[in-house]
């Protein structure tokens, strides 16, 4: 992608890959963000980069007002979703998630998934299920609390890069939850 678009109105984006999302929003390396303020900041841009706004340009600008706009809808959905929000922030800051080759975790929380597990498999009922659900709930709310001060207050990269990793695993367990409640109403 080609570095800084000239709008209609003469003002200059660096949509360059090499400016982090945070910045392209205008936003400081958080993971607590305003989503109201995000969503405005993404509609702002896009109304400044939106291909339609450079209908009548040479091929190169619209080019680049495409791409410019890939680059704004991509970086919304990073920093939108928490997880993927603090795993780019773990990765900015040095310290890669490596969730396809680090799958150690701690032993209580293996014995926590193991017991959400046989509960998900022993529940026969619709409230036995919405029983697991709440109680993953609870334990999701925390873990992104517990994530939340770890990024922002302690600025410890690599708890959080765990913290991002366990998190992983609850989401999907959360998913294989709402599959067995689909299934317990069909």
């Amino acid at each position: 992608m080609a570095g800084p678009l000239r709008g209609p109105f003469s003002f200059v984006f660096d949509m360059s890959p090499a400016i982090d999302d945070f910045a392209l929003f205008g936003l400081p390396h958080r993971f607590a963000l305003d989503r109201g303020e995000l969503d405005a900041r993404r509609r702002a841009l896009q109304g400044e980069v939106h291909p339609d706004r450079f209908a009548g340009a040479d091929a190169a600008a619209r080019r680049a007002a495409m791409q410019s706009a890939v680059r704004v809808n991509e970086a919304h959905a990073r920093l939108a979703d928490p997880l993927k929000r603090a795993a780019y922030l773990c990765e900015l800051e040095g310290t890669p998630i490596r969730a396809e080759d680090n799958t150690a975790m701690p032993l209580d929380f293996l014995r926590e998934q193991m017991a959400w597990r046989e509960s998900l498999d022993d529940a026969g009922s619709r409230a036995e299920v919405d029983a697991v659900a709440h109680d993953l709930a609870n334990a999701r709310r925390v873990a992104y609390e517990r994530l939340a001060s770890t990024l922002d207050e302690r600025r410890d990269f690599a708890a959080a890069a765990q913290e991002v990793r366990a998190l992983m695993f609850i989401e999907r367990f959360a998913a294989d939850v709402d599959d067995r409640l689909v299934a317990l109403e069909g």
